[in-house]
């Protein structure tokens, strides 16, 4: 099953980039396998859903302080979430990427429709990571074309 892709296009940027080169292989599986535990996931669904995760907070990371208002979709939530849960990995991709500093992921109360979780999805896609656009489409879904939407 192929999936769309946000891809990049400036030949200057070089390949798209792999959570899992900074991943090991043994903690993602951990991860795929919580995820497919509380989730109705396969595994690669699963794999899809903590690939965004963890791009999203690369991509925070890269632009810590920097007030961007990111937010990751609904389903891309859940991998972040599964991946902040994980504390002693988490911490140590923290130190790792983001100079030491705890990355604090505060979820929203609820879904606005302000661009901010599509918007973010184009700054990952930016920062060179691969973006699975169906795993952020709860965002679009909501856009001017739905008028009177109010599901979320």
């Amino acid at each position: 099953m192929a999936t769309a892709a946000l891809l990049i296009t400036d030949p200057a940027t070089g390949p798209l980039r792999s959570v899992r080169d900074i991943v090991p292989a043994d903690l993602w599986d951990k991860q795929v396998g919580l995820l497919q535990r509380d989730y109705p996931y396969d595994s690669v669904m699963a794999a899809r859903v903590l690939g965004q995760g963890y791009a999203y907070l690369l991509t925070a990371m890269a632009h810590r302080g920097e007030q961007l208002g990111l937010a990751p979709s609904t389903l891309v939530d859940i991998g972040v979430h599964t991946i902040i849960l994980d504390t002693v990995a988490y911490a140590e991709l923290c130190e790792k990427h983001n100079e030491g500093h705890f990355l604090h992921h505060v979820p929203k109360v609820e879904f606005k429709n302000d661009g901010s979780v599509m918007k973010t999805a184009h700054l990952i896609a930016g920062d060179g990571w691969e973006v699975d656009l169906p795993l952020w489409a709860d965002a679009a879904e909501c856009g001017p074309c739905h008028p009177g939407n109010d599901s979320h």
